[in-house]
């Protein structure tokens, strides 16, 4: 899930300004987490307090830290945000209901999912469930649920081609491209469809967990929600993170981050770098 959160957070700057290279600086004056980040630890809060995974629980997570983050960098996307502060204004006269979106926010917020539960079946049934309550449509929750699964199998030791022939048979998604093939033809895309699939791709192409990173931001496109669904499955791949970069983001973080992301380590197989348990009880 730190994963997830760095790659938001070093392709915050470049979602508006794309950058086609995988040379450039990961963090500057101006990054900063986004939604993908506060949702991503919404999920988890979920997870973390509600063992029957309801949808009023799972509404309420949402709201606490949609209220508590009211205006992240680069804001909440239309759709999610009239959700959010105006469900009114979409129609609902009993409260909150799905929009049947198949935006890319279902998978960009789905990271705890891959580290939850025991089982794949599990994993997906549940990931499903946390894009459902607003991305209804197929192609939303077939997201959340393929990036959940990939963290899944990421974690417990299946190869890239595992994993790659896996997500490709079940959810259909064309894996078997190049970033090089994909980077000059590839524009701004918020669905699912044309996001999740090219996240996967730079975590394939990758050599280690920075530059999953570097290649995920490199393809342009929603860059922030790009890297932070390929940090997530990277760093259950490669199960480490360098120190530099997890202790500027550490240092970027809030508290409530951090806590949800202890309470993540003492509940589940997740495991946040050494470096950060320095100095401090966990």
């Amino acid at each position: 899930m730190l994963g997830a959160i760095i790659g938001d957070t070093v392709g915050s700057v470049y979602e508006f300004n794309n950058i086609k290279t995988t040379d450039f600086p990961l963090f500057g004056p101006r990054n900063n987490y986004t939604d993908d980040s506060i949702m991503t630890m919404a999920v988890a809060d979920w997870l973390l307090t509600d063992p029957q995974h309801g949808m009023d629980t799972l509404e309420a997570s949402f709201l606490s830290f949609a209220k508590k983050y009211p205006c992240p960098m680069g804001g909440y996307g239309h759709g999610f945000y009239r959700w959010l502060f105006e469900p009114d204004s979409m129609g609902f006269e009993d409260g909150r209901h799905p929009y049947n979106s198949f935006g890319n926010g279902a998978a960009m917020r789905c990271s705890a999912n891959g580290w939850m539960f025991d089982s794949l079946e599990e994993t997906e049934r549940v990931a499903g469930l946390s894009a459902a309550i607003t991305h209804s449509h197929p192609e939303g929750i077939k997201g959340a649920q393929s990036t959940a699964a990939a963290i899944f199998m990421a974690r417990n030791g299946k190869t890239k081609e595992e994993i790659r022939d896996y997500i490709s048979t079940k959810y259909g998604y064309n894996l078997n491209r190049t970033c090089d093939e994909i980077r000059p033809v590839y524009d701004w895309d918020s669905s699912c469809q044309g996001t999740v699939p090219e996240a996967m791709v730079a975590f394939f192409d990758s050599t280690d967990f920075e530059s999953a990173i570097r290649l995920a931001v490199s393809l342009g496109g929603d860059s922030d929600t790009l890297a932070c669904i390929t940090g997530g499955i990277a760093e259950a791949f490669y199960k480490e993170i360098p120190n530099d970069i997890a202790l500027k983001i550490w240092g970027l973080i809030p508290e409530d981050f951090k806590y949800l992301l202890r309470k993540m380590e003492a509940r589940t197989s997740y495991r946040l770098p050494e470096i950060l348990k320095q100095g401090e009880t966990l």
